[in-house]
């Protein structure tokens, strides 16, 4: 045989491979109301598992430690939404003076159209009804679809702390579960796969917790070099809100945006705090969020970016946080597996080669 020729075998391999990734994505995709919160309690569980195997050791009952660990995660989610309405609640005691604000800069706006341009105030009001009319539907469809991501976010709150209890309570049931699904000589490869998974989400989440402070510190350097007052509480905030997908990074960019513009009486100032969010959040998605997980995880910074798109096409944004621990147990996979080394080192960071 040609050695640029595929042996029949190796063809229906990659053949068999391509039809299980289709069927995976189209469920995936289809599937996703019931994953994403399903794929978030497994990490929570994963995480929480070595806790709660300590508290067991020191003599705490086995429903009590899950039941004090989840307590804990939900405290923690439920911070994060009383952090974001509070910004909320803040936003709104500054309503007044921002009405007034917006008042006066459309009065400016409008004197500087008639001295430069010739267009009267009749034609200006006629041109805002239009454009008002003509984007009602954009509008709309932008208030729908907030109020989408905020409702989505409030059923992952409750649902996923239950599904992380049940997951934490029947794992001994899904472990054997899991190793019935493959042959006996198999059980300590899928025992080895498990223990590490454990260590890669723990990994995993410590590269967030850098995406976050570095985020943060970046956030407020630019708030400061702008000249927002509380540059590090705003900064901090929005790092922390960027947790709750859509919602977040609006929600906590409102207040500053509002600081700035009462404070310094230019429309400049609000735009240069959006300028700084846009630009940190576009650094966080392609540069600092696949560098700082992906380095910890021992994936290489290309097959992280590539993870974080795909998930965000599937599923938005909980699926470029998702994605990227799914990518790290496909590697765990086929490390262990000789008919997926190439896959292994597609995905490896290449340090095994310097």
């Amino acid at each position: 045989m040609a050695k640029n020729q595929i042996s029949p075998s190796k063809k229906g391999t990659t053949l068999e491979i391509l039809q299980y990734l289709f069927i995976a994505v189209v469920l995936m995709y289809f599937g996703r109301s019931l994953f994403i919160p399903l794929s978030f309690a497994l990490l929570i569980s994963l995480i929480l598992y070595p806790v709660c195997k300590w508290m067991e050791r020191k003599g705490i009952n086995f429903n009590l430690a899950i039941g004090i660990s989840l307590i804990a995660v939900t405290f923690l989610l439920a911070s994060l939404f009383f952090l974001l309405f509070s910004q909320i609640l803040e936003f709104s005691n500054e309503w007044q003076s921002l009405e007034t604000k917006l008042e006066e800069t459309l009065n400016q706006l409008s004197i500087f159209l008639t001295d430069q341009f010739g267009i009267n105030e009749e034609k200006q009001l006629s041109y805002i009804k239009n454009t008002i009319n003509n984007s009602g539907s954009q509008i709309f469809s932008l208030l729908k679809d907030t109020l989408y991501s905020l409702s989505e976010s409030l059923f992952y709150l409750l649902i996923v702390p239950v599904f992380s209890a049940l997951i934490l309570f029947n794992r001994q049931l899904l472990v054997e579960a899991l190793y019935h699904l493959f042959p006996l000589d198999k059980t300590e490869m899928i025992h080895e796969i498990i223990v590490e998974t454990i260590h890669e989400y723990y990994k995993f989440i410590k590269g967030m917790l850098v995406v976050y402070v570095i985020v943060g510190i970046l956030n407020s350097i630019g708030l400061a070099i702008i000249g927002v007052p509380y540059p590090f509480l705003f900064g901090f905030t929005a790092s922390i809100l960027t947790f709750i997908p859509y919602v977040g990074i609006m929600v906590s960019s409102l207040l500053p945006i509002t600081v700035a513009w009462i404070t310094f009486n230019s429309i400049w100032y609000p735009l240069g705090v959006i300028a700084v969010f846009t630009l940190v959040q576009v650094l966080e998605a392609y540069i600092i969020f696949p560098y700082a997980v992906g380095s910890r995880l021992k994936i290489n910074t290309l097959a992280v970016l590539i993870m974080i798109i795909a998930g965000g096409i599937l599923w938005g944004a909980a699926g470029m946080i998702l994605f990227i621990p799914f990518i790290s147990i496909v590697k765990l996979i086929a490390d262990r597996t000789e008919g997926l080394k190439s896959l292994s080192l597609l995905l490896s960071d290449g340090k095994q080669f310097q």
